[in-house]
């Protein structure tokens, strides 16, 4: 590198920070934080230790740089910072600035240069005084009404005598003030009509009282409350058809002007947090268009207010007139998703899902989604095996409330948002050659509600499933009478229970550096039909002449998302899940069991095709056409993730996953949970390469096996000749 440098040049290869103090100062590593935060510039970036930015330029220079560093300089290239482009004296004043800000005067600040051949960098020496404290901190005159409101929240102040002078505080402290004003009514009111003096005369150490008053010539309009005095909602607002007739509805004092009975007034009223009369707040109209807009039928919401009247200062209120503009999404819309699967034992083959969506049904919010899936698989190759297919075909529907159907009324319980009640009904036929049909039936009705931004609540009171196996042939029914325990999870025809999920998610807030994500689920079903049951002539319990199941199913699923800069995260991802059947069941159902492995699993491992345990079945063994599955599932997964040029991402991941059985099981040996569960992980790592375009990602991971718990032998051994792609929409986590 040292060659392309100038002779006349240094380069700048960065700056430290050295400072000390007179006296013991705390939190004094923040102040160094902040003062490090104005050292610029940036000296040129490194990647593995190599500035690869910097000599992309460098080599574009040439008469004739080539294709590839044409390249490099387009998607990398960074201009050479030398010691010539630092402004000491500039850097200087702006840390004296900070210090200042923070209370500290009269600081003593210098810089050195240390040079080494081409290269130079910078020492900032500082010294701090001793900073001012506060004494003292006191009202000035405010006028009458807002006087009594501003003492009322001065009397909850932060600030404290033996506070350090410190400007940042100062403007939490009018923003704190502004904000409570606002939620009480003041619309006009403004943080800059606030300003803060200080005194430092009355004495000799580094003392100062702080006084607070409004600025001169505030506006008359901007000291006074305002209320609500009328309320407009727009149900189906849009531009063109603004300036038709419409009609107006009058419902629990607010007016609902549409066109046409587009949306029931009752249904949509309780979406409106403030009422007639109230003051202004400006948190609630904020919640109000947060419920609004979650009810799924609105593209656009926008709530306006107009000031009808404006009081004189000290007599009399302002009024406001609220306007709420809901601007609808299409009525009906169409989805269609085609996706390639590929599962264990090389079955692979295309799937189509079509959805439908009526929104506003009933005209109170309702959405009817309609799903018909197709898909096709097909085993490509695997010996005597080969030529097995799958025919799989669905029809699912979902009719969501947006409110809550109880026989209790509970809703105003709710004021972050209002919950919804989701009916659901599906059907599945799945047609596997030379083995067997199977048709399923499920319904569910439950309720989704968000407690906060962050907080997810889903509960189905009622979860009802029927499979139905039919059309079984002579090897399947030997498959059946050699695995008891895949004919047990085959034989329970009926579930009936209740599901319950907890979801915490800070991954959608970009305000959160290090955001996290957990999820915990609970699925219990058979007491309830337990009750009622009955016995058939094997002495089997059985519910309106059907085997149902009993068991009780959980698991967390963990993740941390932990930022290093630059664009750079370490995420991680912790999952841990345990079903045990009791009762009428001797396993878990078949659709109810864990499984690993896949593009959002192990990714070194095809779906369906670890475990469980240190089980694996023989290459031509018809039974290995069905997923392995298991009681038990525990992951874990480590992923590196970086920019490589605008809208590709790249990532380097290493995943650890397995599923267990609860109790042995002769027919899957290796299979039982032990002690010895670490030594039987199966263990991947890889590279992956992201298309994220406005967060719609495509995803492609190479992953190849470190440790396999099928081998005998129980070693690592990165076999790259059984490498995995994986193709994916979305993240893994």
């Amino acid at each position: 590198m040292k060659r392309f440098i100038p002779n006349n040049e240094k380069l700048y290869t960065g700056a430290s920070l050295s400072l000390q103090s007179d006296s013991k100062i705390k939190n004094l590593n923040i102040i160094e934080k902040e003062i490090e935060s104005v050292i610029r510039p940036e000296p040129n970036s490194k990647m593995l230790g190599i500035k690869l930015g910097l000599y992309a330029h460098y080599k574009n220079q040439k008469d004739n740089p080539g294709f590839i560093n044409k390249f490099l300089y387009k998607n990398f290239g960074e201009e050479p910072v030398y010691l010539s482009n630092i402004d000491r004296s500039r850097i200087e004043e702006l840390i004296n600035n900070r210090l200042e800000n923070r209370g500290f005067f009269r600081n003593r600040i210098n810089s050195e240069i240390t040079t080494d051949s081409s290269y130079a960098s910078i020492t900032y020496n500082v010294v701090v005084n001793q900073p001012y404290i506060l004494k003292n901190y006191r009202l000035d005159s405010i006028p009458f009404p807002i006087s009594k409101e501003i003492k009322d929240i001065f009397s909850k102040s932060p600030i404290k005598k033996g506070d350090r002078f410190d400007l940042a505080l100062f403007e939490l402290e009018r923003e704190r003030i502004d904000k409570t004003l606002k939620a009480r009514g003041y619309y006009n009111f403004n943080s800059d009509f606030l300003i803060f003096e200080a005194d430092t005369n009355q004495y000799k150490t580094k003392h100062y009282d702080l006084f607070l008053r409004l600025k001169k010539n505030v506006p008359e309009k901007s000291l006074i409350p305002y209320r609500i005095s009328n309320i407009n909602v727009y149900p189906n607002y849009t531009i063109h058809t603004d300036s038709n007739s419409k009609d107006t509805i009058q419902f629990s004092n607010i007016n609902f002007i549409e066109n046409r009975d587009f949306f029931k007034p009752k249904y949509l009223k309780p979406y409106i947090l403030f009422e007639k009369n109230q003051f202004y707040n400006p948190s609630v109209s904020k919640r109000t268009s947060n419920r609004l807009s979650s009810i799924g039928t609105y593209k656009f919401v926008n709530i306006e207010y107009d000031v009808l009247t404006t009081g004189k200062q000290g007599k009399e209120e302002g009024n406001l007139r609220a306007n709420i503009y809901l601007s609808p999404l299409n009525k009906r819309a169409i989805r269609a998703e085609l996706q390639a699967l590929s599962k264990s034992n090389n079955f692979t083959g295309p799937s189509l899902l079509v959805t439908y969506a009526n929104r506003n049904l009933f005209r109170g919010g309702e959405t009817l989604n309609i799903t018909a899936s197709l898909g096709f698989e097909t085993q490509l190759s695997g010996g005597e095996n080969s030529g097995l297919s799958s025919t799989q075909i669905g029809l699912k529907s979902d009719l969501v409330f947006p409110r809550l159907l109880f026989p209790i009324k509970i809703v105003d319980r709710f004021q972050y948002a209002v919950p919804k009640t989701i009916l659901s009904a599906g059907f599945e036929y799945l047609n596997r050659s030379k083995l067997y049909s199977l048709n399923s039936f499920n319904t569910t009705f439950g309720y989704s509600w968000n407690a906060n931004r962050f907080v997810n609540h889903e509960l189905n009171p009622i979860s009802l499933n029927y499979v139905n196996l039919s059309n079984t042939t002579e090897e399947f029914e030997q498959i059946l009478e050699e695995n008891q325990f895949l004919k047990t999870s085959f034989n329970q025809q009926f579930i009936a229970g209740l599901t319950y999920s907890f979801t915490y998610n800070e991954l959608n807030d970009s305000s959160i550096s290090n955001p996290f994500f957990f999820n915990f689920n609970f699925d219990i079903a058979g007491n309830t039909v337990s009750l009622f049951d009955s016995s058939d002539e094997e002495n089997i319990n059985t519910f309106l002449g059907l085997e149902y199941a009993q068991y009780v199913k959980a698991d967390i699923d963990f993740r941390y998302h932990f930022s290093i800069g630059n664009n750079q995260k370490l995420v991680t991802r912790l999952f841990g899940g345990w079903g045990l059947a009791y009762g009428n069941s001797e396993t878990l159902p078949f659709s109810k069991q864990y499984f690993s492995g896949g593009a959002f699993s192990v990714r070194a491992f095809r779906i369906r095709s670890i475990g469980p345990g240190t089980y694996t079945p023989d290459d031509n063994d018809t039974g290995s056409f069905f997923d392995r599955s298991g009681d038990i599932r525990l992951e874990a997964n480590l992923e590196y993730r970086f920019p490589i040029i605008p809208y590709l991402k790249g990532a380097v991941f290493v995943d650890a996953g397995n599923v267990w059985l609860t109790n042995e099981n002769d027919s899957l040996p290796g299979g039982e949970f032990s002690s010895n569960f670490l030594s039987e992980l199966g263990i991947g790592t890889g590279v992956g390469l992201r298309i994220d375009i406005q967060n719609f990602v495509i995803r492609f991971d190479l992953a190849a096996p470190l440790l396999d718990p099928a081998d005998v032998e129980n070693k690592i051994d990165f076999n790259v000749s059984n490498s995995i792609l994986n193709f994916a929409i979305g993240y893994p986590f």
